[in-house]
């Protein structure tokens, strides 16, 4: 996910995706622990992905309550 893409989203979106993300890391930290996850690198990506939603969303609440 570019942080376009994550800017571009409305607010309720924003929330939609973190809790798909959240999802999936705990899917993959699972997957991880079995010895079943083949992809290694989906981990970090979506670990990323999650940082960059949850700093576009902090960043409109301070947006919000400074104007």
């Amino acid at each position: 996910m570019d942080i376009q893409d994550v800017r571009a989203k409305s607010d309720d979106e924003l929330k939609q995706a973190l809790r798909d993300l959240k999802k999936a890391a705990f899917n993959l930290r699972f997957q991880r622990a079995s010895g079943q996850l083949e992809n290694t690198a989906e981990v970090r990506r979506v670990r990323r992905d999650i940082a960059r939603v949850s700093t576009v969303m902090t960043e409109r609440r301070a947006r919000a309550a400074a104007g």
